[in-house]
């Protein structure tokens, strides 16, 4: 699942080396937040949220039947 994230999100930032991910398990589902340079976030997410929406709606589909939610987040890198 991450690489699908990874692939999409690098399409559209420019800063790509910049680009970190946290992925947390838990018992009933699994949290990927990626964080993201300034400069970046509006092209990932996109014009009123788009992109950022189009990407959860493919993380949702592509994920495994296991039971487990994704939840994916993007944030300003610190």
């Amino acid at each position: 699942m991450l690489e699908l994230i990874k692939f999409v999100v690098e399409q559209f930032a420019e800063k790509k080396s910049e680009i970190e991910y946290s992925v947390e398990e838990k018992e009933t589902s699994v949290e990927v937040t990626v964080f993201l340079a300034e400069s970046d976030m509006g092209k990932v997410i996109g014009k009123q949220g788009k992109i950022a929406k189009a990407l959860r709606t493919l993380v949702k589909a592509s994920a495994p039947r296991d039971g487990k939610k994704y939840i994916l987040e993007i944030k300003e890198k610190v």
